[in-house]
């Protein structure tokens, strides 16, 4: 019976299809360069591997033609629909989860257009109801994935793209 419940629980995982990715490549004196995916598909396994899909065409900008911009010249999103990150929490005991976020450092890797980069991020676990929430904040660089950055527009981006994420995970 023992040997059943553990093997239960090694099997047990989350997951949720309503996750929230932010990006920001905002610079002082231009226009915010902002958008939003709330359709982020995430899962999270006990064991602590984890795996997030969002479509690139679901992130929302304020102004629709900076939107059409990002997907057409920036993110060639109908070329790369998708940007994946895969990847295994550190030292992750779901025992030990409760309402106060604990720090963890995720290494895995994203690959969006095209490219995959390694990364090592420190992630933030909680229970969350019946669930577990998860948060993390982080920066890219759009060379990283191979998008260029016309020099005309150049000084209107940020080097570097802050993300962060959310994600209420339930159990399933």
């Amino acid at each position: 019976m023992l040997f059943s419940t553990l093997i239960g629980v090694a099997q047990e995982k989350w997951s949720t299809k309503s996750g929230t990715i932010t990006f920001e490549a905002s610079v002082p004196s231009f226009e915010e360069v902002k958008a939003k995916n709330e359709q982020v598909g995430a899962i999270l396994k006990s064991d602590g591997t984890m795996a997030c899909l969002a479509l690139m065409n679901g992130f929302r900008f304020k102004v629709a033609l900076m939107e059409e911009h990002f997907n057409e010249n920036y993110a060639e999103s109908d070329q790369y629909p998708k940007a994946v990150l895969k990847g295994k929490i550190q030292d992750l005991d779901l025992t030990k989860l409760n309402e106060v976020p604990m720090e963890h450092m995720l290494d895995g890797s994203i690959s969006m257009h095209g490219q995959t980069k390694n990364i090592s991020v420190p992630v933030m676990l909680w229970k969350e109801g019946s669930g577990i929430g998860l948060s993390s904040e982080f920066l890219l660089s759009p060379g990283d994935f191979g998008i260029d950055i016309p020099s005309v527009v150049a000084n209107k981006i940020a080097e570097e793209v802050a993300v962060s994420v959310s994600f209420k995970l339930e159990g399933s």
